[in-house]
């Protein structure tokens, strides 16, 4: 096998000889520091091979059919793998990067070894960034903040997440990032004093309890400390409350030995409240697992430890890559196939997302943002994307759980179902008996209900699931209210056209499923037929009003101060010039006034015009509601807040305890008139919000 990896460094160093980086250097430095970073991860040698040669294809045009014969299908695979997400260059924040993303999360599910070489391709990037220009050193390091750590994170390798989170740390925040490496330099003596002390009690107390193992402090990355730096300065605690800046590692060679130890420990310090967390019976989705607690320790300083096995301590720094570690000699390896289904979970979704970007969504806000914590009644961890809600949770447990849930607990108390959840809450979903499904509502983002994108990818997808007819019944059902809202009459072909479907029976499947909403189909409908804004009154046109928009235009700008000049009076039509005074504004004056032409600074005279006048049109609204003191008072005051003139109202109040009111307004147009009517239907107590067609008396503005 050695010699493989001497014929592939070989055959690299020639295929990419007389090639320069931009540092100067020979080419051949970059993937053999990529390759040498895997062998220090323990690596398979075709993941070392491919390594070495995961450039010669795209930068020395290798065929990979070559690259077969010489090294094995295997490393062809890797290399091909690798060489395409090169030519990606993941961004978020560019059109085509739900493309790249899905292509990223593919290899992963086809080969993880495709990542790893990536990362280990970026971390070597990353320690020879400085040769670049600024800019584009804080692009690349803002990305691997971004992705590639999260990344990283996500497979559970540490011993990439820290280095590449501190060199990106460094480009984008140079200044902070010598701060804190100076600050934890100057107190480098002292704290490895103190926990040498505290170690070497540790191991004595272990001694005692027949327990073998290795106690070592724990070194804090730099970058993890800003960030606790930060979260600690948001909660207005200081530099000294940060639990694990002093910090042990404790391995021993069994679960039962960590358990053991951990007891060890509660005898010796006393523990902090509310500091303990079992990751050894709950791991975390990333593999990761251990005993973590925080303990008063000698001198009144708090102490974090972990506890694990040397094992799950391999799989804590190498995440996924210690999985070709331990797998020899293994008929399958059942714990590693559990720990990936979050990957196969995400390209599922994506499978049954027909728009690039709920998937661009899902992956950001389920893979790549924070996570909180939470519990099971049973005490089993969860994890949830940050800001989740108990429908997330819900959702996360089972699908089916999420779809009857009508209520929750939190930490025994009943919420409501926008509670956003915290780290180390005790989550209850109350589901209901029936075979309910979710709330169209869950999908509005602005009712805060759903916070992942999972949970709101399956949330469209039971209604997209339900009975084609139900679904067209309930979309038939609300396209006639929006019609009857807007006092609409068009027939099947103008409601497709405006819509942009061919098919009724898709656009009604579609509206009753939550595929468009109302708002859109509303939205859609009201720009058909415009000609009502300037009615026919008595066979006669109908003149609509004229108002001023901004009063006088100087050099193309309105509301400026201006004043009229009294030597002239101009008004509007008239052909006029301003004069720029020292203390009043401009002056506008009729062109050719005669206190002008006898002006000796000209520089001070400047163009202005009339300002521009847009035309108001009658239009008459119906207003159903439940009468109340204080109706009309809303009702006008939601009227002006859109700063539409009302010309007339009309009341009309029924037995059944309703009120009719039939407004005539000004508006400038269908868009002024659609926000009014969304504004008018969120007042208390409204019913119906229609507009009449009928003809409009001709009204005299005041």
């Amino acid at each position: 096998m050695a010699g493989l990896v001497e014929q592939a460094y070989e055959f690299a160093d020639e295929c990419h000889r007389g090639q320069k980086r931009v540092s100067g250097e020979p080419y051949i430095a970059h993937p053999l520091q990529t390759a040498l970073f895997l062998v220090d991860l323990r690596l398979d040698v075709n993941t070392i091979v491919a390594a070495l040669l995961h450039d010669v294809v795209e930068d020395c045009d290798v065929a990979l059919d070559e690259l077969a014969s010489r090294f094995g299908t295997e490393v062809a695979k890797l290399v091909d793998g690798v060489t395409k997400l090169t030519k990606l260059d993941v961004r978020l924040q560019q059109s085509g990067s739900a493309e790249s993303l899905r292509k990223m999360l593919v290899a992963m599910a086809e080969d993880i070894r495709v990542v790893l070489i990536k990362l280990a391709d970026r971390l070597h990037n990353m320690r020879t960034l400085d040769v670049l220009p600024p800019e584009k050193r804080r692009r690349i390091a803002q990305e691997t903040l971004d992705i590639y750590s999260p990344l990283a994170h996500r497979l559970g390798i540490w011993e990439i997440k820290w280095r590449l989170d501190d060199l990106a740390f460094f480009y984008l925040d140079e200044d902070r990032y010598h701060e804190i490496s100076n600050m934890l330099a100057a107190k480098r003596e002292e704290r490895e004093t103190y926990v040498g002390q505290v170690a070497s009690r540790l191991r004595e107390a272990m001694k005692v309890s027949n327990l073998t193992g290795e106690v070592v402090g724990r070194p804090k990355s730099i970058y993890s400390t800003y960030r606790k730096m930060e979260r600690y300065a948001a909660q207005g605690k200081e530099l000294s409350d940060i639990y694990d800046l002093y910090a042990l590692r404790v391995l021993v060679d069994s679960k039962d030995d960590c358990y053991k130890t951990l007891g060890v420990i509660h005898q010796l310090w006393h523990p902090i409240p509310g500091q303990f967390d079992d990751y050894i019976a709950n791991p975390k989705e990333n593999m990761y697992q251990a005993l973590h607690t925080t303990v008063i320790c000698d001198g009144g300083s708090p102490l974090e430890v972990q506890i694990k096995t040397y094992e799950l301590h391999e799989i804590a720094e190498y995440g996924v890559a210690a999985h070709w570690r331990y797998k020899e000699g293994r008929a399958n390896d059942l714990r590693f196939e559990e720990k990936m289904t979050w990957l196969r979970q995400v390209l599922d979704w994506q499978r049954e997302m027909a728009a690039t970007d709920e998937f661009i969504e899902s992956v950001k806000q389920d893979i790549f943002q924070d996570q909180v914590f939470v519990y099971t009644p049973k005490g089993a961890i969860v994890e949830l994307t940050a800001g989740s809600t108990p429908i997330d949770f819900g959702y996360k447990i089972h699908t089916d759980l999420g779809h009857r849930c009508i209520g929750a607990k939190v930490n025994g108390r009943l919420v409501s179902l926008d509670t956003k959840l915290q780290n180390g809450d005790t989550v209850e979903v109350l589901a209901s008996k029936l075979d309910r499904g979710p709330s169209l509502d869950w999908l509005n983002p602005n009712r805060g209900y759903v916070g992942s994108a999972s949970a709101r990818q399956k949330v469209r997808l039971w209604f997209r699931r339900q009975a084609r007819s139900a679904n067209i019944q309930r979309g038939r059902e609300l396209l006639r209210r929006e019609l009857r809202r807007l006092n609409q009459r068009l027939d099947d072909a103008e409601v497709l056209s405006l819509c942009n479907y061919d098919n009724m029976e898709e656009l009604l499947a579609n509206l009753g499923s939550g595929g468009i909403t109302e708002t859109q189909v509303g939205y859609r409908l009201a720009q058909a037929r415009q000609e009502p804004l300037s009615p026919i009154v008595g066979g006669k046109p109908k003149l609509a009003l004229s108002s001023p928009g901004s009063g006088i235009s100087v050099l193309g700008v309105g509301d400026l101060l201006t004043r009229m000049a009294p030597c002239c009076n101009p008004i509007p039509g008239d052909s006029i010039t301003g004069f720029v005074t020292r203390a009043r504004g401009v002056t506008v004056h009729k062109q050719g006034c005669s206190n002008l032409a006898n002006e000796d600074e000209p520089e001070r005279i400047v163009h202005v015009d009339w300002g521009t006048t847009y035309e108001l049109y009658p239009v008459r609204i119906r207003v159903t509601a439940y009468d109340r003191v204080g109706l009309l008072r809303d009702v006008t005051s939601a009227v002006s807040a859109e700063d539409v003139n009302i010309a007339s109202v009309v009341t009309k109040e029924h037995p059944d305890g309703t009120v009719t009111m039939e407004l005539t307004i000004y508006t400038k147009n269908l868009e002024q008139l659609g926000r009014l009517f969304a504004k008018l239907e969120g007042v208390r107590s409204i019913i119906d919000v229609t507009r009449d067609r009928s003809t409009i008396p001709l009204l005299t503005p005041n």
